[in-house]
Protein backbone atom coordinates (compact mmCIF):
# COMPACT_ATOMS: atom_id res chain seq x y z
CA UNK A 1 0.00 0.00 0.00
CA UNK A 2 1.06 3.45 -1.17
CA UNK A 3 0.46 7.01 0.80
CA UNK A 4 1.14 10.04 -1.03
CA UNK A 5 1.65 13.32 0.79
CA UNK A 6 2.06 15.95 -1.39
CA UNK A 7 4.20 18.38 0.85
CA UNK A 8 5.36 20.66 -2.07
CA UNK A 9 3.16 23.87 -1.48
CA UNK A 10 4.68 27.21 -0.33
CA UNK A 11 2.34 27.75 2.71
CA UNK A 12 1.66 31.13 1.57
CA UNK A 13 -1.19 31.44 4.27
CA UNK A 14 1.10 31.51 7.11
CA UNK A 15 4.45 32.29 6.04
CA UNK A 16 6.88 33.58 6.98
CA UNK A 17 8.41 30.80 9.12
CA UNK A 18 11.46 29.58 9.62
CA UNK A 19 10.60 26.25 8.21
CA UNK A 20 8.44 24.52 6.05
CA UNK A 21 4.70 24.73 7.62
CA UNK A 22 4.66 20.42 8.02
CA UNK A 23 7.05 20.49 10.32
CA UNK A 24 5.41 22.76 12.59
CA UNK A 25 5.52 21.48 16.24
CA UNK A 26 1.73 20.37 17.60
CA UNK A 27 2.09 18.71 20.71
CA UNK A 28 5.07 15.91 22.26
CA UNK A 29 6.26 12.58 21.70
CA UNK A 30 8.78 10.32 23.24
CA UNK A 31 11.94 9.76 20.68
CA UNK A 32 14.57 8.30 21.95
CA UNK A 33 13.97 8.25 25.46
CA UNK A 34 13.20 12.22 25.59
CA UNK A 35 10.32 14.24 25.37
CA UNK A 36 10.34 16.05 22.11
CA UNK A 37 8.03 17.97 19.63
CA UNK A 38 6.08 16.35 17.39
CA UNK A 39 5.72 17.96 13.47
CA UNK A 40 2.42 18.07 12.55
CA UNK A 41 3.03 15.86 9.26
CA UNK A 42 3.62 12.89 11.79
CA UNK A 43 -0.28 12.82 11.93
CA UNK A 44 -0.80 12.17 8.96
CA UNK A 45 1.90 9.78 8.55
CA UNK A 46 1.12 7.96 11.72
CA UNK A 47 -2.29 7.46 10.08
CA UNK A 48 -1.84 5.98 6.72
CA UNK A 49 1.07 3.49 8.35
CA UNK A 50 -2.04 2.80 11.01
CA UNK A 51 -3.85 1.58 7.42
CA UNK A 52 -1.39 -0.75 6.62
CA UNK A 53 1.21 1.69 4.00
CA UNK A 54 4.29 0.11 3.69
CA UNK A 55 5.75 2.84 1.26
CA UNK A 56 4.92 6.80 1.68
CA UNK A 57 5.29 8.88 -0.92
CA UNK A 58 6.38 12.44 0.51
CA UNK A 59 6.60 14.50 -2.80
CA UNK A 60 8.78 18.10 -1.98
CA UNK A 61 9.98 21.35 -3.73
CA UNK A 62 13.48 21.96 -3.92
CA UNK A 63 13.14 25.01 -1.32
CA UNK A 64 11.73 22.33 1.55
CA UNK A 65 15.03 20.29 2.09
CA UNK A 66 14.48 20.32 6.02
CA UNK A 67 11.68 18.07 5.41
CA UNK A 68 14.12 15.86 4.39
CA UNK A 69 16.32 16.81 7.07
CA UNK A 70 14.49 16.26 9.91
CA UNK A 71 12.68 12.80 8.37
CA UNK A 72 16.02 11.12 8.11
CA UNK A 73 16.42 11.27 11.58
CA UNK A 74 13.09 9.35 12.89
CA UNK A 75 11.38 5.88 12.44
CA UNK A 76 9.61 7.23 9.44
CA UNK A 77 12.39 7.20 7.24
CA UNK A 78 11.99 3.38 6.87
CA UNK A 79 9.13 4.20 4.76
CA UNK A 80 9.49 7.31 3.31
CA UNK A 81 10.69 7.99 0.11
CA UNK A 82 11.17 11.72 -1.63
CA UNK A 83 9.47 13.01 -4.82
CA UNK A 84 10.73 16.24 -6.55
CA UNK A 85 8.18 18.83 -7.90
CA UNK A 86 10.25 21.21 -9.37
CA UNK A 87 7.40 24.17 -10.00
CA UNK A 88 4.55 24.86 -7.77
CA UNK A 89 1.76 23.49 -10.91
CA UNK A 90 -0.68 22.69 -8.04
CA UNK A 91 -1.77 19.86 -6.11
CA UNK A 92 -2.97 17.76 -8.77
CA UNK A 93 0.67 18.11 -10.32
CA UNK A 94 2.20 17.48 -6.93
CA UNK A 95 -0.05 13.79 -6.19
CA UNK A 96 0.78 13.08 -9.71
CA UNK A 97 4.69 12.99 -9.60
CA UNK A 98 4.15 9.78 -7.49
CA UNK A 99 2.82 8.03 -10.80
CA UNK A 100 5.89 6.08 -11.53
CA UNK A 101 5.87 4.21 -8.10
CA UNK A 102 2.32 3.27 -8.32
CA UNK A 103 1.69 0.06 -8.62
CA UNK A 104 -1.55 -0.76 -10.24
CA UNK A 105 -2.98 -3.61 -8.14
CA UNK A 106 -2.60 -1.78 -4.79
CA UNK A 107 -4.37 0.65 -2.48
CA UNK A 108 -3.08 4.44 -2.29
CA UNK A 109 -4.06 6.56 0.24
CA UNK A 110 -3.79 10.69 -0.43
CA UNK A 111 -3.84 13.06 2.15
CA UNK A 112 -2.45 16.82 3.60
CA UNK A 113 0.52 16.99 5.33
CA UNK A 114 -0.86 20.15 7.09
CA UNK A 115 -3.92 19.17 8.78
CA UNK A 116 -4.85 16.97 11.69
CA UNK A 117 -8.44 14.76 12.00
CA UNK A 118 -10.10 12.54 14.42
CA UNK A 119 -10.67 9.65 14.17
CA UNK A 120 -7.47 8.66 13.61
CA UNK A 121 -8.39 5.12 11.75
CA UNK A 122 -10.49 6.40 8.91
CA UNK A 123 -7.95 5.18 6.24
CA UNK A 124 -8.51 2.04 8.00
CA UNK A 125 -12.01 1.82 7.76
CA UNK A 126 -12.39 3.51 4.10
CA UNK A 127 -13.39 1.38 1.17
CA UNK A 128 -10.39 0.95 -1.26
CA UNK A 129 -12.18 -0.75 -4.19
CA UNK A 130 -13.11 2.45 -6.09
CA UNK A 131 -12.09 6.59 -5.53
CA UNK A 132 -13.63 7.18 -2.27
CA UNK A 133 -13.34 10.59 -0.45
CA UNK A 134 -13.24 11.08 3.72
CA UNK A 135 -15.01 13.46 4.40
CA UNK A 136 -15.31 16.41 7.40
CA UNK A 137 -17.41 18.95 9.06
CA UNK A 138 -15.53 22.54 8.61
CA UNK A 139 -16.90 26.00 9.39
CA UNK A 140 -15.82 27.63 6.17
CA UNK A 141 -16.35 24.47 3.85
CA UNK A 142 -16.38 27.73 0.62
CA UNK A 143 -12.43 27.87 1.26
CA UNK A 144 -11.93 24.13 0.78
CA UNK A 145 -13.41 21.50 -1.94
CA UNK A 146 -16.72 20.87 -0.64
CA UNK A 147 -18.17 17.23 -1.61
CA UNK A 148 -22.20 17.01 -2.74
CA UNK A 149 -23.40 13.60 -1.86
CA UNK A 150 -26.49 11.53 -3.02
CA UNK A 151 -28.26 8.45 -1.75
CA UNK A 152 -28.16 7.17 2.21
CA UNK A 153 -26.12 4.91 4.09
CA UNK A 154 -22.32 5.04 5.47
CA UNK A 155 -21.27 5.02 1.76
CA UNK A 156 -22.56 7.51 -0.81
CA UNK A 157 -22.03 8.38 -4.39
CA UNK A 158 -20.44 11.65 -4.57
CA UNK A 159 -22.70 14.06 -7.09
CA UNK A 160 -20.23 16.72 -7.37
CA UNK A 161 -17.40 18.87 -5.82
CA UNK A 162 -17.75 22.45 -5.08
CA UNK A 163 -14.21 24.16 -5.48
CA UNK A 164 -13.91 26.78 -3.11
CA UNK A 165 -17.44 28.22 -3.69
CA UNK A 166 -19.87 29.45 -1.46
CA UNK A 167 -23.00 27.50 -0.55
CA UNK A 168 -24.25 25.83 2.53
CA UNK A 169 -22.89 26.14 5.35
CA UNK A 170 -23.18 22.70 6.77
CA UNK A 171 -21.27 21.07 3.53
CA UNK A 172 -18.66 18.66 4.30
CA UNK A 173 -15.03 18.46 2.87
CA UNK A 174 -12.86 15.38 1.62
CA UNK A 175 -9.65 15.34 3.61
CA UNK A 176 -8.49 12.23 2.72
CA UNK A 177 -8.54 10.28 -0.08
CA UNK A 178 -8.58 6.21 -0.60
CA UNK A 179 -8.40 4.48 -3.97
CA UNK A 180 -6.93 1.26 -6.29
CA UNK A 181 -3.47 2.16 -8.11
CA UNK A 182 -5.30 1.65 -11.11
CA UNK A 183 -7.93 3.97 -11.02
CA UNK A 184 -5.28 6.66 -10.06
CA UNK A 185 -3.18 5.49 -13.31
CA UNK A 186 -6.26 6.35 -15.31
CA UNK A 187 -6.58 9.55 -13.44
CA UNK A 188 -3.13 10.90 -13.97
CA UNK A 189 -3.52 9.82 -17.88
CA UNK A 190 -6.97 11.85 -17.62
CA UNK A 191 -5.17 15.20 -16.22
CA UNK A 192 -2.40 15.02 -18.97
CA UNK A 193 -4.70 15.05 -21.82
CA UNK A 194 -6.68 18.11 -19.97
CA UNK A 195 -6.28 21.50 -21.11
CA UNK A 196 -5.57 23.41 -19.52
CA UNK A 197 -4.75 20.68 -16.40
CA UNK A 198 -6.89 21.38 -13.28
CA UNK A 199 -4.28 22.59 -10.19
CA UNK A 200 -7.31 21.00 -7.49
CA UNK A 201 -7.99 17.62 -6.99
CA UNK A 202 -12.15 18.63 -6.96
CA UNK A 203 -11.82 19.97 -10.09
CA UNK A 204 -10.28 16.86 -11.17
CA UNK A 205 -12.94 14.13 -9.74
CA UNK A 206 -15.55 16.56 -11.41
CA UNK A 207 -13.87 15.36 -14.38
CA UNK A 208 -13.72 11.94 -13.72
CA UNK A 209 -17.26 12.36 -12.73
CA UNK A 210 -18.23 13.85 -15.87
CA UNK A 211 -16.65 10.65 -17.74
CA UNK A 212 -19.22 8.41 -16.29
CA UNK A 213 -16.39 7.43 -13.54
CA UNK A 214 -17.67 6.23 -9.89
CA UNK A 215 -16.43 8.42 -6.48
CA UNK A 216 -17.75 7.43 -3.30
CA UNK A 217 -17.77 9.29 0.10
CA UNK A 218 -18.65 8.81 3.69
CA UNK A 219 -19.08 10.91 6.69
CA UNK A 220 -17.04 9.31 9.54
CA UNK A 221 -14.81 12.01 10.30
CA UNK A 222 -15.12 14.19 13.61
CA UNK A 223 -13.16 16.57 13.20
CA UNK A 224 -11.03 18.33 10.92
CA UNK A 225 -8.12 21.04 11.49
CA UNK A 226 -6.08 23.21 9.10
CA UNK A 227 -3.04 23.96 10.42
CA UNK A 228 -1.41 25.71 7.50
CA UNK A 229 -3.20 28.64 8.22
CA UNK A 230 -2.07 30.63 11.84
CA UNK A 231 -5.70 30.56 12.93
CA UNK A 232 -5.88 26.97 12.28
CA UNK A 233 -2.37 26.61 14.21
CA UNK A 234 -3.46 27.94 17.69
CA UNK A 235 -6.23 25.66 17.12
CA UNK A 236 -4.08 23.05 17.02
CA UNK A 237 -1.72 23.95 20.00
CA UNK A 238 -4.76 25.14 22.31
CA UNK A 239 -6.49 21.22 21.31
CA UNK A 240 -2.33 19.72 21.91
CA UNK A 241 -2.11 22.07 25.61
CA UNK A 242 -5.75 20.84 26.66
CA UNK A 243 -4.34 17.07 25.71
CA UNK A 244 -0.97 17.07 26.84
CA UNK A 245 -1.55 14.37 29.69
CA UNK A 246 -2.75 11.93 26.60
CA UNK A 247 -0.65 13.04 24.04
CA UNK A 248 2.49 12.23 26.24
CA UNK A 249 1.53 9.18 28.58
CA UNK A 250 3.35 6.67 25.70
CA UNK A 251 6.93 5.83 25.06
CA UNK A 252 9.28 4.63 22.52
CA UNK A 253 8.14 2.76 19.71
CA UNK A 254 4.32 3.06 20.01
CA UNK A 255 2.72 5.74 18.22
CA UNK A 256 1.62 9.37 20.76
CA UNK A 257 -2.20 8.89 19.13
CA UNK A 258 -4.26 11.86 19.91
CA UNK A 259 -7.60 11.10 21.95
CA UNK A 260 -10.59 10.82 19.39
CA UNK A 261 -12.76 13.51 21.48
CA UNK A 262 -12.48 16.44 19.20
CA UNK A 263 -11.25 19.84 20.33
CA UNK A 264 -12.48 23.10 21.22
CA UNK A 265 -12.78 24.98 18.00
CA UNK A 266 -14.75 27.33 16.33
CA UNK A 267 -18.15 27.01 17.97
CA UNK A 268 -19.22 26.11 14.23
CA UNK A 269 -17.28 23.40 14.11
CA UNK A 270 -18.88 21.97 16.94
CA UNK A 271 -22.22 22.49 15.81
CA UNK A 272 -21.54 20.62 13.30
CA UNK A 273 -20.01 17.63 15.14
CA UNK A 274 -23.00 15.57 15.71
Amino acid sequence: MLGIVPAAGRGSRIQPLGCSKELLPVGMQFRDGRLKPRAVAEYLLDRMLLAGADRIAMVLSPEKSDLLRYFAETDYSRYLFFVLQPEPEGLCDAVFRAVPHVRPDEAVLIGLPDTIWMPNDLFSRAPREQPHLITFPVAAAEQFDAVISQGSGPIQAVARVEVKQSGNPRRRIWGGVTLPGECLLEMAAMWQDMKPRPHYLGDLFNSWLAAGRSLSCDAAGQWYLDVGTLEGYHQALDWSRRERPLLVAERDGEACGAPSRPPAIAAANLKMVK
